[in-house]
Parts: structure tokens; C-alpha cells; sequence
């Protein structure tokens, strides 16, 4: 009695496996549905203290603005907006380094790509991609190319661009010495306060799973 039990347990088990193993390829995560409020919508963004680009010394700006489109999307990334406008520096505020005042040029346009959203606290995590900028730091001048981690609070309607060694990367450096070269890993770090583009309303994003 105890074999057959023994026997009948093993039977069960390999059926499970086999059943496991014939379920896994239906068994990945869903696509994300991302609910932009309102979309369509055009947005504007201007920076909460200072946005700051580091390639081996640091370019600060105390003046930064973005503006763009953004929409509700489906899938896992993705792209919650685009940054059709990004500027750094203005007339009288321009941006500032060691080497002298620097100038940065956007080729957008730039993608907000949603990855996580947290329900408890209304924080969606991701990266700010597609990024190309042109900088001139003095008489250096170099390409800055990659993406740059991010999260939006629905709460305060902060862009938070935080990025990490290795996401950004320098291409075409000229008169930049070893100051800034093709192995130099940049970062991009600052906060921006996201509103509708004409209102005073901060827009919303929320993911879920079907």
C-alpha cells in the first residue's frame, strides 16, 4: 500500500512539472497599461533647483525647461511621453563649469519610458530616453548619448531625472584634453515640475495590469 501511495505521489508530481513547463511560455508577465491623465496632452516642465550634468567635472545649470506631448500608452516599457523641447541655460542664466559657460543644444525628441509604478505611492519608475545632446563647455566640445533614470510623482508632479555611470556615454570629443574623452561615463541629475501645458494642473500616471 505504501508503494502504490509512494508511486501515485511521483505520477502527480511529474504531471505537475510537465504541465509547469508546457505553461510557461503564457505564463509571462502582461503588458502594462499606462493611464496618462488627461491624454493626449501637451505638458511643460521647469526645473526645481539645480540640473546638473557631470562628466568628470561638473556643468551646472540654475535654469532648465522642457516641454512636450504625452499620452496613455500599453506594453512594458513604455513611452508615457516625448520631450519635443529641452533647454538648458537662458539669456543672462547661462549654464556653468570650470571650463567656462557651457551650451548644450537637445536633438529631440527625448522619451519618458514607464517601466513600474508603485499603487502606494504614486510613483512611476523608468528613464528619460533617446537622449542626445551637444555640448561646449569652453572650448571643449563633446555628444552626450544614452537614456537617464527617472521617476514621476502623481503627488507633486516631479520628473526626477537621477541617472547611474554607464547610461550616458561620450561620443566626438574636441579641445576637451582628458578632461572629458570616449570613456567618460556622464550623469544627468536634476528635478523638473511637470504641468499641463497652460494650467496649473499637474498630470497623473498610473499603471496597472490587465
Amino acid at each position: 500500500m505504501k508503494k502504490n501511495t509512494r508511486r501515485s505521489a511521483i505520477v502527480v508530481c511529474a504531471a505537475a512539472s510537465a504541465l509547469g513547463l508546457a505553461a510557461g511560455p503564457s505564463s509571462a508577465v502582461p503588458s502594462t497599461v499606462w493611464t496618462v491623465t488627461p491624454s493626449p496632452a501637451s505638458f511643460q516642465a521647469v526645473n526645481v533647483g539645480n540640473i546638473v550634468l557631470t562628466a568628470t567635472i561638473p556643468m551646472t545649470c540654475t535654469t532648465s525647461n522642457a516641454a512636450g506631448v504625452m499620452n496613455s500608452a500599453t506594453g512594458n516599457p513604455a513611452d508615457v511621453a516625448d520631450i519635443t523641447t529641452m533647454n538648458f541655460g537662458a539669456s543672462g542664466s547661462p549654464c556653468t563649469s570650470v571650463l567656462g559657460n557651457v551650451t548644450t543644444t537637445s536633438v529631440t525628441p527625448w522619451d519618458v519610458v514607464a517601466e513600474d509604478y508603485n499603487a502606494s505611492t504614486g510613483v512611476t519608475t523608468g528613464h528619460v530616453g533617446n537622449v542626445t545632446a551637444n555640448v561646449t563647455a569652453g572650448a571643449c566640445k563633446f555628444t552626450v548619448t544614452g537614456e537617464a533614470s527617472a521617476t514621476y510623482t502623481n503627488s507633486t508632479g516631479v520628473l526626477a531625472v537621477n541617472s547611474v555611470a554607464g547610461e550616458l556615454k561620450v561620443s566626438n570629443p574636441v579641445n576637451c584634453g582628458a578632461i572629458v574623452t570616449v570613456n567618460t561615463k556622464p550623469t544627468f541629475k536634476g528635478n523638473y515640475a511637470v504641468k499641463v501645458a497652460g494650467t496649473g494642473a499637474i498630470p497623473t500616471i498610473v499603471g496597472s495590469n490587465p
